[in-house]
């Protein structure tokens, strides 16, 4: 079963599926099957996102109607991303359609993968998405254990990844997620944040204050919600009509 699908701007490009969560949990974030990495490095756009002052209470990520404006915020579409101190940024990009597709953070070894998705008004999606991801990494050879966490409930997974030498090894990652009004927040902690909490507590504290920007358009659960590059002005919308249906892995 896929666990996501693009928004009506990517209707091109297959599904965001359960073995995408695989491949996305290496070491650092991985873009898209076909896709690309953007790095952003501007040094004067970072450092002002560093300085972004505390989230304004216990309990985030927050929704865009919690907070006063992005403050100084990444401005990345329906992400507002905190900024830290020796940061690096990435962003996936679709070549196919040159749409953004996710948000990377690397950050001293440990890397932090971002991406917002529509969600029903009523009810969350984490507790179903958790357990399509638990499966998806049994069925590939890896393992995984549901713990509590800073978030909630969370996987610690170990990811089977193709060795240089040609045998199979494992790698760590943390599955965390947050359930907002109409949309959901998922998070892909990789490296030295998977396994060490001393190490995590950075990355943690960056995806508690980001803000998640929904809009008002009707949008099928589990749509990717539009991203974009730094200082690049909004896509025109295209009709959820458009969108097409998730695909299995």
């Amino acid at each position: 079963m896929g666990l996501f699908r693009r928004g009506a701007n990517d209707r091109d490009t297959a599904s965001v599926q359960a073995a995408d969560d695989v491949e996305t949990a290496g070491a650092e974030p991985t873009p898209a099957q076909g896709g690309s990495e953007a790095e952003v490095g501007d040094d004067a756009v970072l450092a002002e996102a560093a300085s972004s002052p505390g989230r304004p209470a216990p309990g985030g990520p927050w929704d865009v109607s919690e907070v006063d404006g992005p403050g100084r915020r990444l401005d990345l579409g329906s992400v507002w991303l905190p900024g830290v101190v020796g940061m690096e940024l990435r962003m996936e990009v679709d070549k196919a359609t040159n749409q953004v597709t996710g948000v990377g953070v690397t950050l001293a070894g440990s890397a932090l993968q971002v991406q917002a998705f529509a969600a029903p008004r009523t009810d969350g999606i984490w507790d179903e998405i958790r357990g399509e991801i638990a499966e998806s990494v049994t069925k590939q050879g890896g393992a995984v254990d549901e713990v509590p966490g800073p978030f909630g409930r969370e996987l610690l997974a170990r990811l089977p990844v193709r060795t240089p030498e040609g045998r199979t090894g494992h790698r760590p990652a943390r599955f965390i997620g947050h359930d907002g009004p109409r949309w959901f927040l998922r998070g892909v902690l990789t490296g030295a944040a998977a396994v060490d909490p001393e190490r995590a507590a950075t990355l943690e504290a960056l995806f508690a204050d980001i803000v998640v920007v929904r809009g008002t358009e009707a949008r099928a659960p589990r749509d990717l919600l539009a991203l974009r590059l730094p200082g690049q002005r909004p896509a025109p919308a295209v009709p959820p009509a458009a969108a097409t249906p998730a695909l299995d892995p």
